[in-house]
């Protein structure tokens, strides 16, 4: 166990990162094996999704070989038609808003990005600043790709992979601490180091973006149980509003697709109860994974620049 989506037999993850020249984007893909089903949850205002009318849950989701996970807003949903083209089938697609934050607004992924994404799914598994988290912002924090996973009786196991690019923050300023880093199992994620909480809380609050909350979490909860996948996409929706307060807002487009390779029984509400703290630890991952970046478009501050000590004790795994 690798603490991943990649996990759970079958499911595979590539990325595709553009960075400098004005960019600040990128593309993940999520790959399934043949037989898996796949529905979707989206909730709030402001979705940029393709392809979720196929995965209706009224008709129990679809077969699909793969999900994109993509920045570029509305305009990045063409790296679909490069994952497509490398998978041969629908690829269902979400995307978070990055237009810009690397000085350049046209900057943005397409088939191309999407097609590598696709071929570098299993050439291992990079999280923070790569793929669909590499524009991504939690707030005034950085955000990025986080990942988790949980394994449960039977050999049944549970992984999520996130783009926490959320406009609601996910630490509690009082603590210095993410909201969701109680979920987390022992020694995952740190605990409070020192650092002058209340300064550092300030300084969350003073980088608040008040002009530029067209945010979204994106990502993907799979499982190898036999199990209907709606239930753990709206169980991993809860999951994002345990570490993302507040989540779902007119300005998001909280978009979570989930999978089932019905390889293994399972008791479908352990599985849907461990997807939701899966996801929730997954964007814990997303923020702590993160790394400070400087561009035109401004310096985006990392939760491990602002709570060193706190962050110092994070493992990344």
């Amino acid at each position: 166990m690798r603490n991943a989506i990649t996990d759970v037999p079958g499911v595979l993850v590539g990325h595709a990162t553009r960075v400098g020249g004005g960019a600040l984007t990128g593309v993940t893909a999520v790959l399934f094996p043949p037989g898996t089903r796949a529905s979707v949850d989206v909730r709030g205002g402001g979705p940029a999704t393709r392809d979720t009318a196929a995965l209706d849950p009224r008709h129990g989701g679809r077969e699909v070989p793969g999900i994109v996970l993509t920045g570029g807003s509305a305009y990045g949903l063409s790296a679909a038609d490069g994952a497509e083209r490398e998978l041969g089938g629908v690829v269902p697609a979400a995307a978070l808003f990055d237009l810009g934050r690397g000085g350049d607004f046209e900057a943005r992924p397409g088939p191309a990005e999407g097609a590598e994404a696709v071929r570098n799914a299993g050439r291992g598994f990079a999280r923070g600043n790569v793929g669909a988290g590499t524009g991504a912002l939690n707030a005034a924090l950085k955000g990025g790709v986080g990942t988790a996973s949980a394994e449960l009786p039977g050999g049944v196991v549970v992984g999520a992979v996130v783009a926490l690019n959320a406009v609601g923050p996910s630490v509690d300023v009082t603590t210095g601490l993410p909201f969701a880093a109680r979920l987390g199992g022992p020694g995952e994620f740190p605990g409070p180091g020192g650092d002058d909480l209340a300064a550092a809380g300030a300084a969350v609050l003073a980088r608040t973006p008040g002009g530029r909350p067209f945010n979204t979490v994106i990502g993907v909860v799979a499982t190898n149980a036999r199990t209907a996948p709606y239930p753990l996409a709206s169980a991993a929706q809860d999951g994002l509003a345990l570490a993302v307060r507040p989540a779902h807002g007119l300005t998001d487009g909280d978009t979570v697709f989930a999978a089932a390779t019905g390889t293994h029984d399972a008791d479908p509400r352990a599985v849907a109860a461990a997807a939701r703290v899966v996801f929730a630890r997954a964007l814990v991952h997303g923020l702590l994974g993160a790394e400070s970046v400087t561009t035109p478009w401004g310096r985006l501050t990392a939760y491990r620049e602002l709570y060193p000590r706190t962050a110092a004790d994070y493992r990344g795994f």
